[in-house]
């Protein structure tokens, strides 16, 4: 029989490993089964963990680091990819923005700022930066973008004239907007926002209501946080002359969408269409017998945009058989297989805390990656008779 082919694309394990990671421990596995195939090893990710990764692997490109405003004020280290080639810049606002990087409480929710963004981007200007890609999964924040547009020299103004307090908690103070000292560069470069997420910046549907509890908002908070939000939007809309509010994906990163479009004139894209195109994945799959994708916990909300079923859409074009290998899944996935996902095998074999499943991905993903090869051999191999 000729060597199989066999394309291993999986996400992030969020909290235990990164898309290498994963792909490596799955490759492992799939080589103790058929230690001839043709393993190709592909990072992924859908805007959020692993997208500066993906990108500068594919396309070439180093790890810029720079000190900037952490969520709540204190200094963190943000690293982002800067391609110079072709002169563009790979950030996720996570690295300065992120959830890992505050609790997730009351007040957290209403300080926590998106600035450090802004100084990322910043940064990456000075580098010569023409071209901006920003991940936005992964937020600690629900400021609308405010923090990361006052960065680029936007201001946000009380009814008094002075300028609102960053955070989500400025937003209640809001009534105007000026962008006259907005830095002349961030209108000539181009901005790209990566999301798996295409929610209003209002409403049910949006920002607040959807992702603030995650973040640390009270249930009962909910309506007049989502008032302010809505505010926000009606003078996007008033001083900047943009609709930015009513475009699907404003209220990603807790609002940090609508300040893109609206200031910084982004477009909008699934994250992980972006990156499988960007990656040249569809190509290979030209001439692939498997495709092994996955992510840390599957479940219906995996149809929306995220990573393990943006492979299967592709896979599926070219009648690939796929396999997912997650860390936990739901009882219910009739909508991932119809997307076309033949198979999902979870990583946990006995029960276990999370901290232990956690622990043992080094031991678990292998023996998930052989599963998947022996699921996909058995159904290649007539069975002997006896």
């Amino acid at each position: 029989m000729a060597s199989l082919n066999v394309i291993v694309a999986s996400d992030s394990f969020k909290g235990s490993a990164s898309s290498r990671r994963v792909n490596d421990y799955i490759a492992e596995g799939i080589l103790r089964v058929t230690p001839d195939a043709r393993v190709t090893r592909c990072p992924i990710a859908d805007g959020g963990e692993g997208t500066m990764d993906a990108l500068i692997s594919a396309r070439g490109g180093r790890v810029c680091s720079v000190r900037v405003t952490g969520p709540l004020g204190a200094d963190v280290t943000a690293h982002y990819g800067f391609i110079e080639e072709e002169r563009t810049a790979v950030i996720e606002m996570a690295e300065a923005s992120g959830i890992t990087l505050i609790e997730q409480t009351a007040i957290n929710a209403l300080c926590a700022s998106t600035r450090g963004v802004g100084e990322v981007i910043l940064d990456a200007l000075d580098r010569g930066a023409e071209h901006m890609y920003v991940g936005l999964g992964g937020s600690a924040t629900s400021d609308g973008g405010m923090g990361m547009a006052k960065a680029l020299g936007v201001r946000f103004l009380a009814a008094d004239g002075g300028e609102v307090t960053d955070g989500l908690a400025g937003l209640s103070e809001l009534h105007a907007i000026d962008i006259t000292g907005v830095d002349d560069r961030v209108r000539q470069a181009e901005f790209i926002a990566l999301t798996d997420v295409f929610n209003p910046l209002a409403g049910r549907r949006g920002a607040v209501y959807v992702y603030g509890p995650q973040k640390g908002i009270a249930k009962d908070d909910l309506p007049i946080v989502d008032a302010w939000m809505e505010n926000y939007g009606y003078l996007l809309k008033r001083d900047v002359r943009s609709d930015a509010a009513d475009v699907a994906g404003s209220g990603a990163a807790g609002g940090l969408g609508a300040a893109l479009i609206a200031l910084c004139e982004a477009r909008v894209v699934s994250g992980i269409d972006f990156v499988l195109d960007a990656i040249g994945i569809e190509e290979d799959m030209r001439d692939c017998d498997l495709v092994v994708t996955g992510e840390g916990r599957m479940d219906s909300q995996s149809a929306n945009g995220k990573a393990p079923v943006g492979v299967a859409r592709i896979a599926r074009q070219h009648g690939v058989p796929v396999v997912a290998i997650v860390g936990s899944r739901a009882d219910d996935l009739g909508a991932i297989y119809r997307e076309g996902i033949g198979l999902v095998i979870p990583t946990t074999t006995e029960p276990a805390t999370l901290e232990e499943c956690l622990a043992r991905v080094a031991v678990s993903i292998p023996l998930a990656g052989e599963s998947a090869m022996r699921a996909f051999l058995l159904g290649r191999t007539p069975i002997p008779v006896p």
